[in-house]
């Protein structure tokens, strides 16, 4: 197996050497395949590590460079080893500088209060009035993903990627550090509001 794929598979995905030359081997070499291995192999490794209790981390603030706005976010992981590599810290302060750029309200659907989701739901059902039931449907659900998706941390577009949401930024950090990440909770100040 040539070296040199090896390293470039470890720079793309930030898995481990091992990891990076059996996917390599099993992809006969093509990189795009070996680092698709590595993706779902990661979302399997995470959800494993999911349900894993989390009581260490680290609290980071980031207040933007015109000092008008700022935020802090709780983020936990298992050990205090983790809660030091600076692969979580940023992380924590990529969470914070997050928070700051999209004001998100919740952490996840789960954490929105049923009456809110109710209200959207009855202002959606007033837009989708008259169609069939199965399109009116598929047409609320749509909508709600994207309230989802303006509210909560985890279902926002990340701002340094927009081709993954928070949530799977969090997934692919938990595969390549190798343990369970949470976001706890977050607040956000900015100046005068």
């Amino acid at each position: 197996m040539d070296n040199s794929l090896v390293v470039k598979l470890r720079a793309m995905t930030g898995a481990g050497i091992v990891d990076c030359k059996n996917v390599l081997e099993e992809a006969g070499g093509d990189l795009e395949k070996a680092a698709d291995l590595l993706r779902k192999r990661g979302e399997i490794k995470a959800a494993k590590k999911g349900e894993r209790e989390t009581k260490q981390g680290l609290i980071h603030a980031y207040v933007h460079s015109n000092g008008a706005i700022g935020a802090m976010v709780e983020l936990l992981c298992e050990t205090d080893f983790v809660a030091r590599n600076p692969e979580f810290q940023q992380l924590a302060h990529d969470l914070a500088m997050q928070v700051v750029a999209s004001n998100p309200l919740y952490i996840s659907p789960e954490d929105i209060p049923a009456e809110v989701i109710e209200k959207e739901k009855e202002f959606y059902f007033s837009e989708v009035e008259g169609k069939p039931t199965e399109i009116a449907v598929k047409i609320i659900e749509g909508k709600l993903q994207k309230y989802y998706g303006e509210v909560c941390l985890l279902k926002q577009q990340f701002l340094k990627d927009e081709d993954i949401a928070v949530e799977e930024l969090i997934k692919n950090k938990i595969a390549t550090i190798g343990e369970n990440i949470q976001i706890k909770r977050f607040a956000r100040l900015a100046l005068g509001a």
